[in-house]
């Protein structure tokens, strides 16, 4: 089992900028890709970024390319989010996932241990 901790959401004017962290716990950190995905009121959850175990490559949905970052440090055992330059359209709650798999996969289904989840909301 792997436990996730979603942390540093909240509530940000449009341009600005939010980190959010992911605590790991429980198995290896390091044997696990990492994504983030979000989740807007009555829409999918979809995939938003991803990285694989060493951090040697990371993924990014269209939407936010250039804006938003993901790292991994793996002596923190922590996942982290920069999201910069925030649009309205990017309020969501927002997931961490940690996935087996070698690369990074955009698959919600490909995912084996999720967080709860932490609210972004990007005010006009």
């Amino acid at each position: 089992q792997v436990q996730l901790v979603e942390s540093g959401g909240g509530l940000v004017q449009a341009g600005g900028s939010l980190r959010l962290s992911c605590a790991a716990s429980g198995r290896t950190f390091s044997n696990y890709a990492m994504g983030w995905f979000r989740q807007a009121p009555g829409k999918e959850r979809e995939f938003v970024a991803g990285i694989t175990r060493s951090g040697g490559m990371t993924a990014y949905a269209d939407s936010v390319k250039g804006r938003f970052t993901i790292a991994r440090d793996n002596a923190k055992n922590t996942v982290y989010l920069q999201m910069n330059s925030l649009l309205p359209e990017d309020t969501a709650v927002y997931y961490c996932a940690a996935d087996r798999s070698q690369l990074v996969v955009r698959s919600l289904s490909s995912y084996d241990y999720w967080g709860q989840g932490t609210q972004v909301t990007v005010s006009s």
